[in-house]
């Protein structure tokens, strides 16, 4: 299974800016909004935590091509807003997901965020690829791409691309072979 993680992050590393989280797209350039959007109409399988969804509800459309699932320790919370084949809510581990996924047919993920998310993942070795977008910021404070887990993951830049005038650069990363 391919799972490609996608993220936006300041020049110090931060995907969110300060501590809240909150819409990127406030402090995000064009350029990047324009590839994520292209990114996620380009995957039919979609996972972010509760923190992501919760913050970008509004914008968030159900159409039947895309599968969106909502990774959340409180699934039954949301149980209003399921709608089957389009927007799901689960407790399961990123390796449970994964291989239920496997069994449907999938064979490609979007991991859209966030930190929580992207750490399940990078910890449980899921994740093949990367595309993180470096804006020319710096917040000082705000949430890390992984955090509070000790990895040790190696990487190979396959591509890496200036969006913009400004600075902001797009990177594609793939994750190599623990070597046993």
């Amino acid at each position: 299974m391919k799972v490609t993680l996608i993220a936006v992050q300041s020049l110090d590393g931060k995907i969110t800016k300060w501590d809240d989280v909150q819409d990127v797209s406030t402090w995000t350039s064009k350029e990047d909004q324009e590839f994520f959007l292209s990114m996620i109409q380009s995957h039919k399988i979609l996972i972010m935590g509760s923190s992501t969804y919760e913050a970008a509800k509004e914008k968030i459309k159900k159409e039947k091509e895309r599968k969106r699932i909502v990774m959340t320790s409180r699934p039954d919370e949301y149980k209003n807003e399921k709608i089957e084949g389009r927007l799901e809510f689960t407790s399961e581990s990123p390796e449970e997901l994964i291989k239920r996924l496997e069994k449907e047919g999938g064979s490609e993920i979007l991991l859209v965020g966030g930190s929580a998310i992207y750490t399940a993942f990078l910890k449980a070795n899921l994740v093949t690829d990367l595309y993180i977008t470096i804006e020319p910021k710096i917040f000082g404070k705000g949430k890390m791409l992984a955090e509070n887990e000790n990895l040790d993951i190696k990487l190979k830049l396959n591509n890496i691309k200036q969006l913009n005038l400004q600075g902001t650069i797009l990177q594609h990363l793939e994750v190599l072979p623990e070597k046993k």
